[in-house]
């Protein structure tokens, strides 16, 4: 299935959205908003929920009996629906993965703010061998190499998802086709190019570095693949980055 694809129309967003992963961060965005939906069609083995943002913003609670202590606002910075990936779901109240700082922080929502959707996807990239593979239910999709951090700038471990995607024009430069946002920041980086140190997965115009360690912390991939992804996986498919 094919999602929809949301581009922002501001140049300097790919700039903000990644951590400094290779080359110049000056290539504009074609304006094509549109909201991302999650794959609806059955699919055996692990089902993902996705939480999306109903309002303006969303309270965010530590706990289920304490007051709210911060809210996030939607649409985020890029033009994207905000979306959360559940961790738990307890009926009236959902545990979701948080896109902030400290990467894997979690937090409680209240389930009528938001509208829940499934993915069956799922995307893992191990660090050491260089690879991701793609997972629809219990079966192998995709999958393939990749170029992760640098010793000095790595790409953190841990439980992701995404936040956005961004189409570059041209031929993309150094961030290829497309450029999924995800909800980890770089350990390193605490700011680039006006941005936040935000990860991303993204194309790339130097495929020769893919299998090794080449960038800022953000995982490279083809851009075949990071095409493919953008054709097939929605806002919200969690990612496990692991090795």
């Amino acid at each position: 299935m094919r999602t929809n694809l949301l581009r922002t129309a501001v140049a300097a967003a790919l700039a903000l959205l990644l951590a400094g992963c290779a080359g110049s961060a000056n290539s504009a965005v074609q304006p094509d908003p549109a909201s991302t939906v999650a794959r609806t069609e059955p699919a055996s083995g692990v089902r993902s929920k996705i939480a999306s943002v109903k309002g303006a913003r969303i309270a965010i609670y530590r706990n289920k009996e304490g007051a709210a202590h911060r809210t996030i606002t939607s649409p985020n910075d890029y033009g994207a629906t905000r979306v959360f990936l559940v961790e738990r779901d307890e009926g009236e109240w959902l545990q979701v993965l948080l896109p902030i700082r400290p990467n894997g922080s979690k937090g409680w929502i209240k389930a009528a703010d938001v509208t829940l959707t499934e993915t069956s996807y799922r995307v893992e990239i191990d660090r050491g061998a260089f690879r991701f593979t793609v997972h629809d239910g219990d079966r192998v999709v995709r999958t393939g190499k990749v170029a992760t951090g640098e010793a000095g700038t790595p790409t953190p471990p841990g439980r992701y998802f995404f936040t956005e995607l961004v189409k570059p024009t041209g031929d993309g430069g150094a961030y290829g086709a497309y450029a999924f946002g995800l909800s980890g920041f770089s350990p390193v980086l605490k700011s680039f190019a006006g941005g936040p140190g935000q990860l991303a997965i993204h194309g790339t115009n130097s495929p020769s570095a893919i299998g090794t360690r080449a960038s800022h912390g953000c995982v490279r991939v083809s851009n075949d693949d990071i095409t493919w992804m953008a054709k097939n996986l929605a806002i919200g498919t969690p990612v496990v980055i692991k090795g």
